[in-house]
């Protein structure tokens, strides 16, 4: 039986990263700090080799191969549909050293996906940052404090829980089966929302106000903070308290700026929100109004094909 490796020591490894984007060379640095070699990075366009120098000052710019061959720790920071491809590719050319910890920080995948390295003897980890990145130092302090999710054999957990709180991060497991939906839910909620605050941005521009992102920030920063603590129950607002004539003010005036212009994404996002906010609020009884299902009834007719 093999033995349980141990966590890593401040300043024992030495570590490569492909590649040198936002976040490898973010988490890159911040791993540096913390007493790690760079060993080298790929930086394949001339934005990644301007980060490289800024992020990582010294560290060499080599193809993904020399990078694999230069450290203990492999470090992969590609686009999502990327890494299968990549990892596939680098076993093909035996890349991959026995007793190599290969890391991805995709949130989308578990270690399955580094199933090619593990057979050549690589150990395989999935470690997530749930924050987005800016390439640029800024991302190192944010580091601090930010959850981790880390899925790995139980024998080498905890090499990823160590790596996650040596740059500050929380780190929490995650298990293989269920990345798909924990990425799911940092998607819907981070991305879904910048779409969500653009739209209403171009509405508030649309009416005349200037400054739109301004004027929604206590609005938004209030209901944000009441999201986070307390979840369904800080709904406000007409679909909250049932007043169908309110909505169907929005729905007519959203279907009318959708018809002067490039608003159309707005009405149905509208729609389908309302919908998910008046149905949740029936199921769990939040608010005895008696006009969600009038709401729900109106959003229904409205609805486009």
């Amino acid at each position: 039986m093999s033995a349980t490796p141990k966590p890593p020591e401040p300043g024992r490894l030495n570590i490569g990263v492909v590649s040198a984007g936002r976040v490898g060379s973010s988490l890159a640095s911040a791993l540096r700090a913390a007493g790690h070699t760079i060993t080298g990075a790929c930086a394949p366009s001339q934005v990644s080799r301007e980060r490289l120098e800024a992020m990582l000052p010294g560290v060499p710019a080599m193809d993904p191969v020399d990078v694999a061959a230069s450290c203990d720790v492999l470090l992969l920071a590609v686009p999502d549909d990327e890494l299968g491809p990549l990892v596939a590719g680098l076993a093909r050319l035996q890349a991959f050293a026995p007793g190599q910890l290969v890391v991805h920080v995709a949130g989308r995948f578990g270690v399955g996906v580094l199933d090619p390295a593990a057979q050549l003897g690589a150990m395989p980890l999935a470690l997530h940052p749930a924050m987005t990145f800016t390439g640029t130092s800024l991302d190192v302090a944010r580091l601090a404090g930010c959850p981790f999710a880390v899925t790995a054999a139980n024998t080498l957990l905890p090499i990823g829980q160590a790596l996650a709180a040596e740059v500050g991060g929380h780190p929490v497991v995650v298990a293989e089966e269920d990345r798909g939906l924990y990425h799911a839910a940092l998607s819907h909620a981070a991305n879904h929302l910048v779409t969500l605050v653009g739209q209403s941005m171009r509405a508030l521009e649309a009416v005349g106000v200037d400054d739109p992102g301004s004027y929604l920030a206590p609005l938004l920063q209030a209901s944000l903070d009441g999201a986070l603590s307390s979840g369904e129950a800080a709904l406000t607002g007409p679909v909250a308290r049932g007043d169908a004539g309110t909505v169907r003010e929005h729905l007519a005036s959203l279907d009318a700026l959708a018809a002067t212009g490039d608003y159309a994404d707005i009405p149905p996002a509208y729609r389908a929100l309302a919908g998910a906010t008046a149905a949740r609020l029936s199921a769990r009884s939040l608010r005895q109004a008696p006009g969600i299902a009038e709401i729900l009834t109106e959003l229904e007719r409205r609805r486009r094909p």
